[in-house]
């Protein structure tokens, strides 16, 4: 599973850190969504669907 973020939509509200450090972080200079692993390992593909569904802005998605 990848992770792909859209930073024009990302408004930095780090929903989806909480939901999933592991996979998400978040910029220094102005709090956008950073994808830490865009290639996520099967033991935290839950984590990273809850951290993309998590996204009131929806710029993040999620591909096989």
């Amino acid at each position: 599973m990848k992770v792909n973020a859209d930073l024009n939509r990302c408004q930095g509200h780090g929903l989806c850190r909480m939901a999933a450090p592991e996979v998400f972080e978040l910029a220094e200079e102005d709090g956008h969504v950073l994808v830490k692993m865009p290639s996520v390992p099967p033991e935290l593909e839950d984590a990273a669907v809850t951290g993309v569904e998590a996204c009131p802005e929806l710029a993040l998605s999620l591909r096989d």
